[in-house]
């Protein structure tokens, strides 16, 4: 019998119209995200928070590097650890050792009051368990589907929700407990929840059969290694000789190499956020609410918080229909999980409604992105499938322009901080229309972005140009934390607003530049829409 989907018979049971081994790909993600982005959002703030707080008391400069090379490094394991799943451990167990590498890492840092040690040794585990999970996960969605059209198209739109999702979940109650309860417990929780991701991916791996196994045969590790960068190096000498010959394929490729340069300059800014833009948040903005002020915040918090997770459970309860009586273990974690995310949830809530004058978490305002990603993603679908659609270019310069303007928003609502300032009262909004431009810029250029390389790369080549395009991430996320260690200087003389225009004039400039090219590098894609 031919199945419809790639996987198990129980695969071929439908959630939403898609395989149900997609939402065991989606929970495990999503939990997977939460960790990441949970932790993420208290790394800084943990750092420069003093002693007395239960912090370590660096300076932002410190603190900031340190931020600077975790983000960027996260973007250059991945390379490495699809290669060595590509030819020795195969996806599944590739998704398994780096999920428990986290769980380690996560753990290993709830335990840093014991010793620092315990700390770095977390952020170690974290990077390279990072790059065993991410890309593999990844690929064994675009496993599920049998065909390359809108099917599977939809699947991974479904995947980014999970990302989403978890980000979302991570850094609003990470941060909360971090923030509000004590460091430990918010860096412990990341990890229990990548634990329980980890578990139930683990007890229903055979819904995917025989996707995601291991390669036939066994090779030692230095020779799958050599053997893969000799088929590399192979495939860029026939890649460049058919450039030689075709400049199709020449130009695709300086497309490419544009695209990545121009990404740079993106990220550079848009990782502000787990950096300068969370210390803005923690030291400069106004988060204590009085009055009719409070009121609205707890009421928006309660529906930002439980409108989410009502759909997601909804979600589960579809999943817990199709896949319990095979997978039973899996979904009593999966739904264990929830009960202690909804436990949680509802505590916060509780908290915060009681409290007559609550203080917003710094961290709270991250959440921001994953709440206009999912408001705006389908607005942005449409009229990319509408006459309106403009270029890859166009739409890459739409987004560095949004960006741009961001910043220049926190310029505005900086301009009133004297200089040397450690700490003001600026109003909440500015931030909130900060973290909307940038979202809506990131829409313009993320997926987009990675579109392009796949539709653009030889064939041969696709996965080295990811490579390259997670090169161009590595530079991007280590230049914005090495950049932001520099805003007390910048501050010292020169002022807030000087600083946060630094990045509005650049990326605008980049989008200018980048409009001023389009016409050229559509031309160079020749026909590739």
């Amino acid at each position: 019998m031919e199945y419809k989907f790639g996987g198990s018979l129980t695969n071929q049971k439908t959630v939403l119209g898609h395989p149900s081994g997609l939402f065991v790909l989606f929970f495990t993600e999503m939990w997977e995200r939460f960790s990441y982005y949970g932790m993420r959002a208290l790394l800084v703030l943990f750092l420069v928070a003093s002693v007395f707080d239960e912090g370590w008391g660096w300076d932002r400069a410190d603190a900031l590097t340190l931020y600077a090379f975790y983000t960027g490094l996260v973007y250059v394991t991945p390379i490495f650890g699809g290669l060595i799943a590509d030819k020795i451990t195969g996806y599944r167990k590739a998704v398994v050792i780096g999920a428990l590498l986290m769980t380690l890492g996560h753990a290993s840092m709830a335990l840093e009051g014991l010793t620092g040690t315990f700390f770095y040794l977390g952020l170690v585990l974290l990077i390279i368990g990072n790059g065993m999970f991410k890309p593999n996960i990844s690929s064994m969605v675009g496993k599920l589907y049998k065909t390359e059209d809108k099917e599977k198209d939809a699947g991974y739109t479904i995947f980014y929700m999970g990302i989403n999702a978890g980000a979302f979940l991570g850094i609003l109650l990470c941060g909360y407990i971090g923030e509000s309860v004590g460091w430990h417990y918010g860096f412990g929780l990341a990890g229990i929840f990548m634990f329980v991701g980890m578990l139930q991916f683990y007890f229903a791996q055979e819904i995917f059969g025989k996707i995601g196994l291991s390669p036939k045969g066994t090779e030692d590790f230095d020779d799958a290694m050599e053997d893969a960068l000799e088929e590399t190096e192979d495939a860029i000498e026939d890649t460049i000789e058919e450039a030689k010959s075709s400049r199709v394929v020449s130009d695709r490729l300086i497309v490419i190499g544009v695209l990545a340069f121009f990404t740079i300059f993106f990220w550079w800014a848009f990782e502000q956020a787990g950096g300068s833009m969370t210390i803005f948040a923690a030291d400069y903005t106004d988060r204590v609410l009085e009055g009719d002020g409070a009121l609205i915040f707890k009421i928006f918090n309660t529906l930002l918080t439980v409108i989410p997770m009502i759909i997601i459970t909804w979600v589960l309860g579809m999943l817990f229909k199709q896949t319990y009586t095979k997978f039973a273990l899996s979904n009593i974690l999966l739904g264990l999980s929830f009960v202690i995310i909804w436990a949680i949830v509802i505590w916060m809530l509780y908290r915060q409604f009681t409290d007559p004058a609550p203080e917003v978490p710094a961290s709270w305002f991250g959440i921001l992105n994953s709440f206009f990603i999912i408001a705006f993603a389908p607005i942005f679908s449409k009229i990319w499938e509408s006459k309106l659609n403009p270029s890859g270019p166009v739409k890459f310069a739409i987004g560095l322009i949004l960006l741009g303007i961001g910043f220049g928003i926190l310029a505005f609502g900086s301009m009133g901080i004297p200089l040397g300032a450690k700490t003001a009262s600026v109003s909440m909004i500015f931030l909130i229309l900060a973290y909307l431009f940038h979202t809506l810029g990131e829409l313009c250029v993320s997926p987009v972005g990675l579109s392009y390389v796949s539709k653009l790369s030889p064939g041969k080549l696709v996965g080295l140009m990811f490579g390259i395009w997670f090169v161009a991430n590595f530079i991007a996320n280590t230049a914005a934390g090495l950049t932001g260690r520099y805003i007390d200087p910048i501050v010292e003389d020169y002022g807030m607003a000087t600083f946060f225009m630094i990045f509005t004039i650049i990326p605008i400039a980049a989008g200018f530049i980048m409009l001023a090219l389009s016409r050229l590098l559509v031309k160079m894609m020749h026909g590739i829409r």
